[in-house]
């Protein structure tokens, strides 16, 4: 059974930084799908990063793509988000997401089915 836990978020200014942590345990981690998403009170829940956990390959959602930084420690299975200069709008709950195959749907989140419960980012102007 895959378990995703997030920790990381939190109240900053604009222009500020903040890195999201997902401590990940279950089975052949090294195989997964991991990626972010992100859901703002009454919005869509959108695709921030991915990452194909075999080859280190990333994705990146063009809103974000120039801002974020996706990476990972395959030997503590935990997943990170670097996010830099930060925006109002940056603000959502953060979630973390895996799944054992994700190919051309990497930020699409009907092909995660694993999820963690999130964590809050509020950037205030």
């Amino acid at each position: 059974q895959v378990h995703l836990a997030e920790s990381g978020g939190g109240s900053v200014q604009a222009g500020g930084t903040l890195r999201l942590s997902c401590t990940t345990s279950g089975p052949t981690y090294s195989r997964w799908w991991v990626a972010w998403f992100r859901q703002a009170p009454g919005r869509e829940r959108e695709g921030v990063a991915a990452l194909y956990a075999a080859d280190g390959s990333t994705f990146y959602g063009d809103s974000v793509k120039d801002r974020v930084t996706i990476s990972q420690d395959i030997d503590k299975n935990t997943l990170y988000l670097q996010m830099n200069n930060l925006k109002p709008e940056d603000t959502a709950m953060y979630y973390c997401a895996a799944g054992s195959y994700a190919g051309g749907r990497a930020l699409s989140k009907d092909a995660y089915p694993n999820w963690g419960q999130g964590t809050q980012v509020t950037v205030s102007s």
